[in-house]
């Protein structure tokens, strides 16, 4: 059978017996991790072993959030923290060619560290254009406040990761720039209008052909004053046919505050809108259980895209210099 239209977290360091007993029914698509799932490489190869298990595959699909700076989920005690996006911002104002030459080494690290521990996913680029009202979290993770900048560092971002054989996941569709709240906590809305909102998606129109997108929980008054884009019909036609994004779209984590319902409802709605696959983060077992009342295996469309993120997720990485790539970063960034 296919695997099915979700991606899940998982509870902790390892795989409890329950947890592998309902995983192995929900046969997800993929998984996340995330800092509490993450001890030390020892633990994460034992962890990694049973993700093989219960997927029944030799190199499952697995996430994870590491932008650098304050997202990055892999343990300073054992692993390099990258640097945060602002900083290649900065370097970018004083010079644009180091800038770009930087940001693909610190990615091209990235990808390695994360291809050696079976992590073959990183939800990266950042592609939300930061408005001076939009919320802190966008400033600090993001590439820029232009979209020639957004998309000049965006490009060296999923460059660099596709060399170290990592497949990137572009957000938020169709851009949060203009978001004044985090989308954790609250929903945000944006009364931009369609010409206004065409510089937003402009960075995601540059890489319509990537593997894989993930979409905003953000409310654009101008095309629908209601729903959030993540579990809009309306904005999903937006995202493939205005924008033109031609790969696998999942959600952003269904368990932020800004949707509401329960979590197998927030799942529906977005599945049923467009989004090929839900991601859900939390690791929460029962919330996890409802999900088997409206996953589904993938089919059609959804399983091509599915099928291209595989293939761009299992590249085997082009560079293994890993001491002369971080000499050659620590001199651009210093």
């Amino acid at each position: 059978m296919n695997k099915q239209n979700v991606i899940v977290g998982l509870e902790g360091l390892s795989i409890l017996p329950r947890e592998a007993a309902l995983l192995k029914e929900l046969n997800p698509w993929g998984f996340i991790l995330f800092s509490r799932n993450i001890a030390s490489p020892t633990q994460l190869k034992r962890l990694h072993a049973q993700l093989q298990e219960v997927s029944q595959q030799d190199e499952p699909i697995i996430l994870i959030d590491q932008e650098g700076g304050r997202v990055s989920r892999l343990p300073k005690a054992f692993w390099r923290v990258p640097p945060s996006p602002s900083e290649f911002v900065k370097l970018y104002r004083k010079n644009k060619a180091e800038a770009q030459q930087a940001c693909f080494l610190n990615n091209q690290l990235i990808a390695q560290e994360l291809k050696a521990c079976g992590i073959n996913v990183n939800c990266a680029p950042m592609l939300d254009i930061a408005q001076d009202n939009a919320a802190d979290i966008i400033h600090e993770r993001g590439y820029g406040n232009t979209k020639e900048q957004v998309i000049a560092l965006g490009a060296e971002v999923i460059n660099g990761l596709k060399s170290g054989g990592v497949a990137p996941v572009i957000k938020h569709m169709p851009g949060h720039g203009r978001g004044t709240s985090d989308s954790h906590f609250d929903l945000p809305k944006v009364a931009a209008s369609k010409e206004e909102l065409g510089i937003d998606f402009a960075p995601f129109a540059a890489f319509s052909e990537e593997a894989m997108a993930m979409s905003a929980h953000i409310v654009f008054s101008a095309y629908d004053a209601s729903l959030p884009a993540s579990i809009s019909p309306t904005m999903y036609e937006v995202m493939r046919n205005e924008i033109g994004f031609n790969g696998l779209i999942m959600t952003d984590d269904i368990n932020m505050h800004a949707l509401s319902g329960s979590i197998a409802e927030r799942a529906a709605s977005a599945l049923q809108a467009g989004a090929d696959i839900a991601l859900h983060c939390s690791g929460d077992f029962t919330e996890m259980k409802s999900l088997l009342a409206v996953a589904q295996p993938l089919k059609d469309k959804s399983l091509t895209r599915a099928k291209k993120a595989e293939q761009t997720a299992r590249q085997v990485s082009s560079t293994d210099a890993v001491k002369e790539i971080e000499t050659a970063l620590q001199r651009l960034l210093n």
